[in-house]
């Protein structure tokens, strides 16, 4: 078994934050955890490993602290019949539930009219003893396991809360000498069935936060029709499928694989995917992602990856661990969940002797105490935070925005800096040969071939335009390529040493470049990279290269100007293009001439100036100041090694999507602050309210089951944010 291991559980039985912090800590203290994470929300946890542990270890753990779990495998859809089943039982049991105790309530709602309806004691009992042993049987359950854990928990509020007032009406009932004392089976039944139905809604909404997952899971068709080598076709499970499958799509059909089109021509909906509306040209030789929605045309298409190594797999993966992961101010929520239901014990002991003290009789002070432990609600501390961030992040994947983490998530909203990379980033990353600008004495094929034999051996941009405008001549061979990170690329052409790259490079050779330095000045001027050309100390002049900018990107540097965030451009191009692209686009502050090792410096001279800086990039050469940033942003047009170094990735290459993705940051930030704000101004006003006797019981349960549906209902809210800028979704 590897290390770092990550494995997903999915936890049936959690009920508030502390169940959360309870399963926590039985994961966390087998010694080959390294973290867990555990979400109310989602009721998953996933755990990673620092050293070889059988994952039926964690079943084990969380089995012994109380609750159910089950191993989740990548990839897993969510079982729908299971869901359906479940569902139905939870309406039966809230249905029954309602239906015993209305018979108990409405007599109460009589007396306020001054109607007496009233049911004889036996028959309140015969109705109440249903809910409170079948409907509340959980609380007592889940509050057993709890107590034999030595943790607290919402259920053990509840059921003791219920039991003290049940408990009393039975005393009054059937034992002699107990006096005609007044009968609170209403209140006993109605706390279960108001905080069973906050319970039924709760579930209810927490489903629909997770409503981008379960549409990106929708996304993948169980079957694929793969051609066989004599020609027919077979259906076969897509979990089948190994690369170099060759799978026919046909029109209205989802692609069910990466792969890359053999023959036809058709429209594909990527919309769910990237968040772009419009269905995308394809042809042959063109790449296609799983999932995506086959127009017009039948496709023969060759699979390039499958399982888990696909980019639906991918996004999906990445959205479930920001959802698992954990929000930095929910520490302060886990902190003070774990003391929460001890203090509201120990308040409703003080209540009932508080009351006993002012004069009060038992069932008075009793019923007060009671009150105070119905209101308390750990639930919706949990669930403040986790509910919003799956609100958040799925919206954000619809609109082809993947945030790997909550940390990035939250921190997001404070970006106050946003420095682009400019090749790919903020141009098309598609740049061609603009001028050709030959020494005295050397033609352009004097000049281009050498250039082009050895930029054979490099991925760069620049390079493959080079490379393109030599393109249908026959290159001299080339030996002993070696690139030269930042400054360019050097080999042996024909036996003679060529170099290719800045003036820096041709500096540190001791080559001048004066008799060209107007052309090519001229020529960065104008927005282009210039590229110089040499053999031995001879030079052989220079090659101009230009690059389009992206349509979006000036609207996005405008849109973050207007909203107060200073945007940078980083890049290892010379000064003048640099400054001549950041004129274009309106950008204040130019890096220009940077190293590769030189980016995660400059992003660290920028933050401490006191910001918080997000680095926009596509390439390798990126990486590092993508990790070095306060949160790293990739376009998924880029390389794998850049979309790994940063916590967001934007999956398609519009600089729009970076002013969405701080607009979601700060969209679900908000959330999480009023959800926090409601859950502790609701506990805090609460308590104290039925501890000094100002709720009864049954006002207790209706306001506790409405924080918990208050804050879900909340955190939904944000499934109705639309991309402002990028608006394609």
């Amino acid at each position: 078994m590897s290390m770092q291991r990550t494995y997903d559980l999915s936890i049936e039985g959690m009920s508030c934050a502390a169940c959360v912090g309870r399963v926590e800590k039985a994961l966390a203290a087998l010694p080959q955890v390294d973290r867990a994470a555990v979400n109310l929300a989602t009721e998953r946890a996933r755990v990673r490993l620092a050293g070889p542990l059988d994952p039926a270890s964690l079943v084990q753990a969380v089995e012994q602290a109380g609750y159910h779990a089950h191993l989740l495998q990548p990839g897993d859809k969510p079982d729908a019949v299971a869901e359906a089943a479940s569902l139905r039982w939870e309406t039966i049991r809230l249905a029954a539930a309602i239906a015993l105790t209305l018979p108990l309530v409405l007599p109460m709602l009589g007396m306020a009219a001054g109607q007496h309806w009233m049911l004889p004691g036996w028959l309140q009992l015969a109705l109440a003893t249903p809910v409170q042993v079948w409907i509340g049987g959980r609380f007592y359950a889940n509050a057993w396991k709890a107590l034999k854990s030595r943790t607290g928990t919402m259920d053990q509020l509840v059921a003791i809360g219920t039991s003290a007032a049940y408990g009393l009406s039975l005393y009054h009932l059937l034992l002699p000498g107990a006096g005609t004392g007044d009968l609170y089976f209403e209140a006993s039944a109605a706390v279960v069935t108001l905080v069973t139905l906050g319970k039924y809604l709760e579930g209810r909404a927490r489903r629909g936060t997770a409503s981008a997952i379960r549409a990106l899971m929708a996304l993948r068709p169980d079957e694929a029709r793969v051609k066989r080598g004599d020609g027919g076709t077979a259906l076969v499970a897509v979990e089948d499928l190994v690369v170099g499958d060759i799978v026919l799509v046909k029109p209205g059909e989802r692609v069910p694989a990466d792969g890359r089109i053999l023959d036809g021509r058709s429209q594909l909906d990527e919309s769910l995917i990237t968040g772009e509306s419009l269905p995308v040209e394809k042809q042959k030789d063109d790449s296609v992602t799983g999932g995506s929605v086959n127009g017009a045309g039948l496709l023969e298409i060759a699979v390039t990856a499958v399982g888990g190594e696909t980019v639906l797999a991918r996004i999906i993966e990445s959205v479930q661990g920001a959802q698992a992961s954990k929000a930095p101010v929910q520490r302060l929520v886990d902190r003070v969940s774990g003391v929460f239901v001890p203090v509201v014990l120990i308040i409703a002991a003080l209540t009932f002797g508080g009351w006993l003290l002012a004069g009060a009789d038992a069932e008075a002070a009793m019923l007060n105490a009671v009150a105070v432990l119905v209101i308390a609600c750990p639930c919706a501390l949990g669930l403040a935070t986790p509910t919003a961030i799956m609100a958040g992040t799925g919206v954000a994947a619809k609109a082809g925005i993947l945030i790997k983490d909550a940390e990035a998530l939250e921190r997001a909203h404070d970006i106050d800096t946003v420095v682009f990379d400019k090749t790919g980033t903020l141009t098309l990353g598609q740049p061609r040969v603009t001028a050709l600008l030959p020494a005295h004495g050397v033609t352009e094929d004097d000049l281009l071939l050498p250039a082009a034999a050895v930029q054979q051996g490099s991925e760069h941009p620049l390079a493959k335009a080079v490379l393109a405008a030599a393109e249908g001549r026959a290159l001299p061979s080339a030996t002993g390529f070696e690139s030269l990170p930042g400054r360019g690329a050097r080999a042996l052409v024909e036996g003679r040493p060529v170099l290719i790259g800045s003036p820096r490079l041709m500096r540190e050779q001791g080559i001048a470049t004066d008799a060209l330095a107007e052309a090519a000045a001229r020529a960065e001027r104008e927005g282009n990279s210039v590229v110089w050309v040499a053999t031995g100390t001879s030079l052989l002049g220079a090659i101009a290269i230009g690059d389009s900018l992206r349509e979006s990107a000036k609207k996005a540097i405008q849109a973050l100007d207007t909203g107060g965030i200073s945007t940078v451009l980083l890049t290892g191009d010379n000064r003048r293009a640099a400054e001549a692209i950041a004129g274009r686009l309106g950008i204040a502050t130019v890096l220009a001439e940077v190293l590769p090792e030189g980016k995660a410096d400059a992003i660290r001279s920028l933050q401490q100036k006191g910001g918080v800086v997000a680095m926009v990039g596509d390439g390798v050469n990126d990486a590092p100041a993508l990790a070095r940033a306060d949160v790293g942003i990739a376009l998924g047009s880029g390389t794998d090694v850049a979309m790994e170094a940063a916590p967001v990735t934007l999956m398609r290459p519009d600089p729009l999507l970076v002013v969405d993705a701080i607009a979601i940051s700060r969209a679900t930030v908000r959330k999480i602050r009023q959800n926090l704000f409601w859950a502790f101004i609701y506990n805090l006003i609460g308590v104290p309210l039925a501890a000094f006797g100002l709720l009864s019981p049954m006002l207790a349960g209706a306001a506790m089951a409405l924080s918990s549906v208050s804050v879900v209902s909340n955190a939904l809210l944000l499934r109705r944010w639309t991309p402002k800028a990028g608006g394609k979704s």
